[in-house]
């Protein structure tokens, strides 16, 4: 069976990466993915733990501290301890995996605080910026995950269309992606959202 993280193991371990981490200075994890939506309460658990990290300098304290601490580096984005479950996926500036978003989560609007320690502070990325991401892979967890968060945010959908496209023009699978907000628009119209 899959293991599975939920958001109060997430806070418990960013609480306790708190207070080892080393150095000075606000280490600013975006979450982004199903990690979102698990810190928002749209989903119960999250198999891996997706987070931007829009600052390099940041990255590489964070990516220093992990070494430190014995997670070791197991795909091109993921870290993970031995022995462990879970799958800390971490991407450095504006995109998450191949989506390159138009601006940075840091600017006004472009996360929500979850919560603040003293080293580290956690948002969510914005709900268009969040459906943006997960529609460009377009799979129907993706899907899903987009119907919650119209379900349950304020998600002005002109507001979505007008990013989505100016986003897809500098993304390498444009003509997916916009097929992909095609069924995205079905669904809600089906599900009256």
């Amino acid at each position: 069976m899959e293991y599975r993280f939920n958001a109060d193991e997430l806070i418990r371990t960013l609480s306790a990466w708190d207070d080892v981490l080393p150095g000075r200075g606000r280490i600013h994890l975006i979450a982004c993915g199903g990690t979102a939506l698990t810190l928002l309460g749209y989903k119960e658990s999250t198999k891996d733990v997706d987070f931007l990290v829009p600052v390099e300098r940041e990255y590489k304290r964070l990516r220093e501290f992990l070494v430190q601490a014995g997670y070791k580096p197991v795909t091109g984005y993921g870290w993970k301890r031995p022995n462990e479950a879970i799958l800390f996926d971490l991407y450095l500036g504006k995109a998450v995996y191949q989506t390159e978003l138009l601006t940075s989560p840091l600017i006004r609007g472009g996360n929500r605080k979850i919560r603040e320690w003293n080293k580290i502070y956690l948002g969510v990325l914005n709900p268009l910026d969040l459906i943006i991401s997960k529609m460009f892979r377009g799979d129907e967890a993706d899907i899903q995950d987009s119907l919650s968060l119209f379900k349950n945010e304020k998600v002005p959908l002109s507001k979505l269309e007008k990013r989505y496209r100016e986003t897809a023009k500098y993304y390498f699978g444009e003509d997916k992606a916009l097929r992909n907000l095609e069924v995205l628009l079905a669904r809600l119209k089906k599900a009256a959202l």
